[in-house]
């Protein structure tokens, strides 16, 4: 095959159907691999960081493939068995907001 999976992504992306799901999903990978980074530069396998927080290696699992929609308090006890802080931010897309804000 002479096509890349980069070349097939960047072809499928190009549908306005496909490319709304896609960017949909986005956040939710982000916080997967943001939380799968985290725990390998702590160190830590799954029933390590299990054994620290008290939640399952099964669930542990479950979050880091996607397969579970895991609580704020949830990723708050993942953070603190990293010895990390959990950090949301909410940031505007491009052109979302006027450049001045009422009420200021």
């Amino acid at each position: 095959m002479d096509n890349s999976f980069s070349d097939y992504m960047t072809a499928k992306l190009q549908d306005p159907i496909i490319k709304k799901e896609y960017d949909a999903l986005e956040p939710e990978y982000t916080i997967i691999h943001a939380m799968i980074d985290a725990r390998k530069r702590s160190g830590l396998t799954q029933k390590e960081l299990a054994d620290k927080t008290g939640i399952t290696q099964g669930d542990i699992s479950k979050i880091e493939r996607g397969n579970a929609n895991p609580s704020l308090n949830t990723l708050k006890k993942l953070a603190d068995g990293m010895n990390m802080t959990l950090q949301l931010v909410f940031s505007p897309t491009e052109g979302s907001f006027p450049a001045t804000v009422r009420g200021e």
